[in-house]
């Protein structure tokens, strides 16, 4: 057993939303590299073999460039929310395949307050949406076994934003799972109190976690033509 976080780490990200910018940032930079980058880095590279448990074509990637880890940068191009970072760290384990395709993910949150842990398809294009909506309506059973399953109800919430008002055009309205259908985001989550995160046990905790959401992960898989 290891810890990974402490609570400076969670110090840090508190300044950070308090005084999101450059100057500060740049200030207090070594504490974001040894009490949140680093750290994180360090449990994507011990969770790899938990995670290929429950996928060999899912990746834990602990490259600084181009691997699992997000950037604190925020892109601002497009908001009106022009503040330079991000005031949390994200982690998205992704499928070997995830710049030819669209293609599910494993996402770890660490936030103060707001940690979580989840997987799914966060805003996909139209087309996929559509192509997931006909494989659940061609294969109900499964998806009730992936997505019904109570051992998987029991600990994480089905994403609820964004939904559709009315069945989604071309659906039947009484189908079993039509409430499923009109989601736009298929993503299941659960929050990790702080204390979790800096404790001795956060991957063993994330471990269980990966493996839990591991059959929701392979029916999307399935529904995009993708290895699980």
């Amino acid at each position: 057993m290891s810890t990974y976080f402490t609570p400076a780490s969670f110090t840090f990200l508190r300044g950070l939303a308090r005084h999101n910018d450059k100057t500060w940032f740049n200030e207090h930079k070594p504490k974001y590299e040894a009490h949140v980058r680093e750290p994180f880095l360090r449990l994507i590279t011990d969770l790899q073999p938990d995670l290929a448990a429950v996928s060999p074509h899912f990746r834990a990637d602990p490259r600084s460039v181009g691997g699992s880890l997000f950037r604190i940068y925020r892109d601002a191009r497009f908001s009106n929310d022009k503040s330079p970072y991000k005031t949390w760290q994200g982690a998205r384990l992704f499928h070997e395949r995830r710049k030819q395709v669209p293609a599910p993910s494993f996402y770890i949150h660490l936030q103060p307050g707001g940690s979580f842990v989840g997987a799914g398809l966060w805003h996909p294009e139209p087309a996929t949406q559509r192509k997931l909506r006909h494989f659940i309506v061609d294969n109900p059973g499964s998806w009730k076994a992936a997505a019904h399953s109570p051992v998987l109800r029991r600990k994480f919430d089905f994403e609820q934003s964004e939904k559709l008002v009315r069945a989604p055009r071309g659906f039947e309205p009484d189908f079993e799972f039509i409430d499923d259908l009109k989601h736009r985001n298929w993503v299941f989550w659960r929050a990790l109190d702080d204390a979790v995160m800096t404790g001795p046990r956060l991957r063993q905790t994330l471990a269980a976690d990966l493996a839990t959401l591991g059959p929701f992960v392979d029916y999307l898989c399935a529904a995009l033509d993708l290895e699980f």
